[in-house]
C-alpha cells in the first residue's frame, strides 16, 4: 500500500522507446511469455502473451496492406474487446491513420466524422453491424467493412478480421514484409480523435507518434504502475487509449478487458486488479455503494471508528489498513492499490476515504489535444484538490493570473497535438506563441501542483464585474449528501445581464425515494443557506431550480453545459 510523502521523490525508471513499432518489438522479447491481455470468450478467460500479440498485430497489418489499406484512414467502432485492442496497435503501425469513434454517437454524427476524417475502411464489432448497415449508403467513400467477428452480412466488401489474420500469417510465412518493414515516421499524422467536448462542436485532433510516445515514456516516470489493470473506460477515449492500452502495454502490465458496466463488479472478483483507470462518476458510485452496504448491515458506525483509528496510527508510522479493511477491499477483488482518475475533480471525502482503507486515488489532468496527459498526482506524493504535477514531457504556465493566481492553463511540449485536421483557423485560435491554450482555468501552488478551477467558456461575469467559475461552486455543493447533480449558472435581468447565481439541482435519487420530494428539497434549501453564510456576496446562490430528471450527458458521462 502507498503512503503519502511530505516531499517529492525520485522518478521511476522507464525503458524509453522512440516509436510504437519499437515498443511492440521490445515487449515481445522482454515480456515474451507474460500475459498482455486477458478477455472472456464463450465464458472462459483467454490469455494472450506479448509474443502472441506481436504475431497478431503483424498478421493483421500484413493482411490490411495486401488489401491496399496500409496507408489509408481507418476507423474503429465498437465496445471494448480484444479485437479493438489489437486493431488499435496494428493501425498505429501502418503508414495510415487510425480514427477511434465513440460507438454511442448517433448515426448522423458518426457519418460526419467518417467523412471529415476521410476514412476508407471501418473496423467494427459484430454488435455494431446493424448500425454500419444503416449508415453504409451514406458513406460511399468506405470501401472495406471489417468485422472483428464473423460478419452476418454477405457482401464482397465485408470482411472477417479473424480470417484476414490467418491469411496475413500465411503471407508472412511466405516471406511478405510489407507491414513489418514499415519505417515509423514519428512526426506524421497517425491518429485522429474527435473531441466530444461539453461546450462545443467536435474537432479532429491530430496526433503523431511523437505525441503518444512522449506520454507513454514520461507518465510512467511519475506513476508506479503495478501488475494488473481492469480496462473499464471506453477505448475510443484518448485517456484509455493512450494510458489504458499503450502505456500499460509498454510497461508489461496485464490488461483485463471489462465487457460492460454490469460485468464490472464480477470482473473485479475474477481478475483481482491492482490498478484501475476511472472517471469520478465510477468513484462516486463505488463510494456510495460501500456506505449503503455498511448502513444496511449496521456496520457504518464501526467502519467510521476503524477509519479514525487507522488514520491516527498512520500518523505515527503504523499502517494497519490491510488488516483492518480487508473485507471492504474485497469488493474490488482484494488486490487493488491505486485508481487513477481523470475527467473531473475528485470529491475530498472520497479521496480521503479510499486512502484511509488502503486504495490510493490519484487525480490527473489531461485534454485530448495533449495526448491527453498534462499532469498527474504521484503514488506517494499527492495533494487533495490538485490534479498533480506536470509530467516531464511538457511545461505548464498560467496566463494572466488574477489576484488568486488563477488564469488560463497553457501547455507546451512533445505531447501537444499537431493541430485540428484541415482546420487551420481553429488551430490558430488555440495556440499562443507556441503554447496550447487549454481553455481551462487553474493555478499552480508553491510546490508545483496544478489545480483546475473552471472553464473559460463557463465563466460567469456578474454585473458587479466579479468573475465566477461555476465548477468551483458546483464542487462545493456536490458535497451536500442530498444533491445528486448540480449546475450553477447565471440569472439574468431584462437586459440579459448576469446579475446573480442560480443552482439547478437534481436531488439524490435514493434519498428522494426514502425521504420524499418535499422533504429532500427542504433539506437542500437549508444546506444551501448554510453554504451561503460562508460565501462572499458575489458567490451567493440566490435562486434554486429543482429538476426531476438527471442532466443530459456526453458519452464520457460529463453533464452537457447547455443549461446556462
Amino acid at each position: 500500500m502507498y503512503r503519502n510523502r511530505n516531499s517529492n521523490y525520485p522518478l521511476y525508471e522507464v525503458t524509453e522507446v522512440k516509436n510504437l513499432r519499437e515498443m511492440i518489438e521490445l515487449n515481445a522479447v522482454r515480456f515474451a511469455g507474460n500475459t498482455a491481455v486477458s478477455y472472456k470468450k464463450d465464458g472462459n478467460v483467454v490469455d494472450v502473451t506479448f509474443s502472441e500479440m506481436k504475431e497478431q498485430v503483424d498478421a493483421f497489418g500484413t493482411a490490411l496492406c495486401r488489401l491496399g489499406l496500409g496507408d489509408k484512414h481507418i476507423a474503429i467502432i465498437g465496445e471494448n474487446c480484444f479485437g479493438w485492442f489489437y486493431t488499435y496497435l496494428t493501425l498505429l503501425n501502418t503508414k495510415g491513420v487510425v480514427v477511434p469513434i465513440d460507438k454511442e454517437l448517433p448515426n448522423n454524427e458518426t457519418i460526419n466524422i467518417l467523412k471529415a476524417a476521410e476514412c476508407t475502411a471501418v473496423v467494427f464489432t459484430q454488435s455494431y453491424e446493424k448500425k454500419i448497415l444503416e449508415m453504409k449508403d451514406s458513406v460511399h467513400e468506405i470501401t472495406h467493412f471489417i468485422c472483428l467477428d464473423a460478419p452476418k452480412t454477405k457482401a464482397d466488401n465485408f470482411y472477417n478480421a479473424e480470417y484476414l489474420i490467418e491469411t496475413g500469417r500465411q503471407f508472412i510465412e511466405e516471406g511478405d514484409t510489407c507491414y513489418i518493414s514499415i519505417e515509423p515516421e514519428v512526426e506524421e499524422l497517425k491518429q485522429l480523435m474527435f473531441t466530444s467536448g461539453t461546450t462545443g462542436v467536435p474537432k479532429g485532433v491530430m496526433h503523431c507518434q511523437r505525441n503518444l510516445v512522449a506520454v507513454i515514456n514520461e507518465a510512467q516516470k511519475y506513476l508506479g504502475i503495478t501488475k494488473c489493470a481492469l480496462a473499464v473506460l471506453p477505448y475510443h477515449h484518448s485517456y484509455e487509449a493512450t494510458c489504458g492500452i499503450l502505456t500499460m502495454y509498454h510497461h508489461g502490465m496485464r490488461v483485463c478487458i471489462n465487457e460492460t458496466l454490469r460485468t464490472f463488479l464480477p470482473n473485479l472478483a475474477l481478475y483481482k486488479p491492482t490498478e484501475l483507470m476511472l472517471v469520478p462518476l465510477f468513484v462516486e458510485n463505488i463510494y456510495r455503494r460501500i456506505w449503503a452496504q455498511a448502513e444496511e448491515k449496521g456496520k457504518a458506525k464501526i467502519l467510521r471508528k476503524l477509519i479514525k483509528f487507522s488514520n491516527a496510527m498512520l500518523k505515527i508510522g503504523i499502517d494497519l489498513r490491510e488488516k483492518l479493511f480487508g473485507s471492504v477491499r474485497e469488493a474490488f477483488g482484494g488486490e487493488l492499490l491505486v485508481a487513477i482518475c481523470g475527467g473531473a475533480p475528485l470529491k475530498p471525502e472520497q479521496y480521503k476515504f479510499f486512502y484511509s482503507i488502503g486504495i490510493t486515488l490519484l487525480n490527473g489532468y489531461g485534454i485530448t489535444e495533449c495526448s491527453p496527459i498534462v499532469a498527474v498526482n504521484r503514488n506517494e506524493y499527492h495533494r487533495e484538490g490538485a490534479v498533480g504535477l506536470p509530467i516531464p514531457c511538457n511545461r505548464v504556465k498560467i496566463k494572466n493570473p488574477n489576484e488568486y493566481g488563477e488564469g488560463e492553463i497553457l501547455v507546451n511540449g512533445d505531447n501537444v497535438m499537431l493541430g485540428y485536421y484541415k482546420n487551420p483557423t481553429a488551430t490558430a485560435e488555440v495556440f499562443d506563441d507556441g503554447w496550447f491554450c487549454t481553455g481551462d482555468i487553474g493555478k499552480i501552488d508553491k510546490d508545483g501542483f496544478l489545480y483546475v478551477t473552471g472553464r473559460i467558456k463557463n465563466m460567469i461575469v456578474l454585473k458587479s464585474g466579479k468573475n465566477v467559475y461555476p465548477e468551483e461552486i458546483e464542487e462545493a455543493l456536490s458535497n451536500i449528501k442530498y444533491i445528486g447533480e448540480v449546475i450553477v449558472s447565471a440569472s439574468k435581468d431584462e437586459s440579459d445581464i448576469e446579475i446573480a447565481l442560480c443552482a439547478e439541482i437534481f436531488p439524490n435519487a435514493d434519498m428522494t425515494k426514502e425521504m420524499g420530494k418535499e422533504a429532500i428539497e427542504a433539506e437542500i434549501r437549508k444546506e444551501i443557506s448554510a453554504f451561503n453564510e460562508k460565501q462572499p456576496n458575489y458567490k451567493l446562490i440566490k435562486k434554486i431550480i429543482f429538476r426531476d430528471e438527471e442532466f443530459e450527458k456526453t458519452t464520457s458521462k460529463k453533464i452537457k453545459r447547455k443549461y446556462q
